[in-house]
């Protein structure tokens, strides 16, 4: 029988799970030391812990989960102060954060041509189940993380998620991951720009980036190795299992499959051959540091990002990648310009296959509510007053065959609650999905929650007013909100709930948070109402 959620999360053993993640505790996690909410303070690390990145789980099945770490005792240094050779990592999961009851064990071996990561695919598991794991070397442990299968086929379990977009190191603390990791989600889906390709000191003064603009596979790689050094996202990866999907930071702002945003030789961008080979060390590193599963290893320039997960009879979650396929935006990327080449027929933004394999997937599902996890800005966003459509161009509306193909096929298949969940623009927005903007008597065919970013744009301004052009021009958008954060969702077989979790602050770190605002779907009735 699987335990219930909350005879595994009382807050006695919320606060010793989470003192002990942050902790990497290996005499206490041996099961010879004290209860977990007696551990007052982490230990001291040994000096050459190879587990200074922490632990991660991710793209949960009904019977299997992702296990990641990464070897690097000194994680900013080339190759993190890893020996040239494979080194062997075994792996355990328990049904206890104790690990007195291990029902799975393995070895994996890090080699040096993956940066000493860690893909292990735990199969053989029980569905929508909270497990423990951790890792080894020689005699050394690794922090314990705690992740969760997802719900079987024929089930219809509640569902509780968050999702979160746009983490800047130089623009302030990673507070909101914290929150996260404190509400303990079933799952968190990451929609991109989990890390920023600038130089050091371009985008902030709270932190500091390592290094210059990256170009490299070394330099990706440390990038990443620097943000998974933050206590907070540590945490959080330590507590929830991620899927996790790609924007444009992660490699080079505003890029299109192999156009990158700039030709500038001075940014190694000169070439396509340039810039494919910066693509290379970016997916490359990518793979090498997120939960994803060792077939999804990058082969060239190419890397097999979207797919579907499938949480029971609840929710179809088909996430998406509008980055690798696209062809070039329009009208040079410019905010606000909008004409002819907006609706471009060749024009496409998930390419013909990904488009495809969408459909497939909606038409597929079974569940109550269709999911779609993407990165860009979906509704029509229209700033300009009077007939001029306006539009976002790096998002759907610079690719409006493609929005238009997607919509049509939600109509005319009749796919019910379909629902879109966006990152990127830094700031929460609520909108009403119709397949045609210009005319608010449509019906109403899906909704999209566009969740803020964790730091990008520092604090913001706490406005909830965007202008009033954009309201004008805009009928299909209930929300707007200038703060930092991330989305909360509670999805059952009747409804779906998204309350946007806001900090005030983010240059300064342990901010609060609060709940902004929430909405509500009901199964069966399109369009979002306030509770």
């Amino acid at each position: 029988m699987t335990p219930s959620r909350t005879s595994m999360a009382g807050p006695l053993r919320r606060r010793g799970f989470l003192g002990i993640a942050g902790a990497g505790a290996g005499a206490v996690l041996l099961g010879g030391g004290p209860a977990p909410a007696a551990v007052a303070a982490p230990p001291a690390r040994a000096p050459r812990d190879p587990f200074t990145l922490g632990v991660a789980s991710g793209d949960p099945l009904p019977d299997a989960v992702v296990l990641w770490t990464r070897l690097a005792p000194d994680p900013l240094e080339p190759g993190g102060g890893m020996p040239a050779r494979p080194v062997a990592v075994r792996w355990e999961v328990a049904l206890d954060e104790r690990f007195r009851t291990v029902v799975r064990r393995g070895v994996e071996h890090a080699v040096p041509e993956e940066a000493h990561t860690v893909h292990a695919d735990v199969r053989g598991l029980a569905p929508h189940r909270e497990y423990h794991y951790r890792f080894r070397v020689g005699d050394t442990l690794s922090p314990a993380g705690r992740t969760r299968t997802a719900p079987a086929p024929g089930t219809a379990p509640t569902v509780d998620f968050a999702f979160a977009s746009c983490a800047n190191w130089e623009a302030g603390h990673f507070t909101a991951y914290r929150h996260m990791a404190e509400e303990r989600p079933d799952v968190v889906f990451h929609l991109g720009d989990y890390l920023y390709e600038y130089a050091a000191g371009a985008n902030g003064d709270v932190r500091t980036h390592v290094g210059g603009e990256m170009h490299t596979l070394d330099e990706y790689r440390r990038r990443h190795a620097q943000y998974k050094t933050d206590p907070d996202l540590t945490l959080l990866h330590s507590v929830a299992p991620f899927i996790v999907t790609w924007d444009d930071h992660e490699t080079d702002n505003n890029y299109a499959g192999l156009i990158p945003e700039n030709r500038d030789p001075a940014q190694g961008n000169d070439t396509t051959e340039h810039f494919a080979a910066r693509r290379r060390a970016a997916y490359q590193a990518y793979w090498e540091h997120m939960p994803l599963r060792r077939f999804r290893k990058p082969v060239d320039t190419g890397l097999p990002l979207y797919r579907r997960f499938v949480y029971g009879d609840t929710a179809t979650f088909s996430v998406l990648d509008t980055r690798q396929y696209r062809t070039d935006q329009p009208y040079g990327d410019k905010w606000q310009v909008s004409g002819p080449d907006q609706w471009d027929p060749k024009a496409t933004i998930l390419g013909e296959e990904q488009h495809a394999w969408l459909e497939e997937s909606l038409t597929r599902s079974r569940a109550t509510w269709n999911v779609l996890p993407q990165q860009i800005y979906f509704a029509n966003w229209d700033a300009v007053a009077g007939e001029d459509d306006g539009g976002y161009n790096d998002g759907w509306d610079g690719y409006r065959v493609s929005r238009d193909r997607v919509l049509g096929h939600v109509a005319e298949r009749g796919i019910d609650n379909f629902v879109v969940l966006t990152g990127d623009v830094h700031a929460n927005w609520t909108n009403d999905l119709r397949r045609d903007f210009e005319r608010p008597e449509t019906p109403v065919l899906g909704s999209e929650f566009v969740c803020t970013s964790i730091t990008s744009g520092g604090d913001g301004t706490g406005s909830h007013d965007p202008g009033q052009v954009y309201w004008d021009e805009n009928p299909h958008t209930k929300y707007y909100g200038d703060r930092r954060g991330y989305v909360r969702c509670t999805v059952s077989r009747d409804t779906y709930t998204a309350d946007y979790r806001v900090l005030d602050r983010v240059t300064r770190p342990d901010a609060p948070v609060r709940t902004d605002r929430s909405f509500v779907i009901e199964a069966g009735v399109p369009g979002v109402q306030t509770p």
